[in-house]
């Protein structure tokens, strides 16, 4: 099978790379969601032209969630949500490794209606890693090398956040209990 690099599909599937790695730029919570928003619509689209069923599910998923968490921090609907996606993996895994992708999106759901700031981006770290455990798995060089620059990404902006964080606790030590 040969791989048509400027397909529609594939030319698709570069804008949800550059989206996936601008939220994970962003520090601010509410652009890094709308920009996460953003890449899952345009893999709804890519998984879509690729004839790709199951991924465009849970793409459609994971929008459906990033649009949810930017109105509400509900843990109910964040459940709701979580139920959903395991709903889904028990219909449609047929191996233990085909859980991977379903705990990240889970830690993905959990970080995006409970956390903010610097916990939820450790948290969505912890299911990038579950993303390229189940890349490597399944033999995804392009999915891999998406999770690892999101990694790289998501851990400099953490570490920018912290940093921040850190200038303003000195220059206002009695404001950070």
């Amino acid at each position: 099978m040969t791989i048509d690099w400027f397909s529609p599909a594939q030319c698709v599937g570069y804008a949800a790379f550059v989206l996936g790695v601008s939220s994970f730029s962003q520090k601010n919570d509410r652009r890094f969601k709308l920009f996460m928003a953003a890449e899952c619509l345009a893999y709804i689209i890519h998984f879509y032209l690729l004839g790709k069923p199951t991924a465009v599910a849970s793409s459609t998923m994971s929008l459906l969630r990033s649009v949810l968490s930017l109105y509400t921090r509900s843990k109910w609907v964040a459940f709701a949500v979580i139920a959903v996606n395991l709903g889904l993996g028990i219909a449609l895994a047929t191996r233990p490794s085909d859980w991977l992708p379903l705990g990240a999106s889970c830690i993905g759901t959990l970080a995006l209606f409970l956390m903010e700031g610097v916990r939820m981006r450790v948290a969505m770290l912890c299911g990038t890693g579950l993303w390229i455990a189940n890349n490597v798995i399944t033999g995804s060089i392009g999915g891999t090398a998406l999770e690892l620059v999101i990694a790289a990404v998501n851990i400099v902006t953490i570490r920018r956040m912290v940093r921040e964080a850190r200038a303003v606790q000195a220059l206002n030590p009695k404001e950070i209990a």
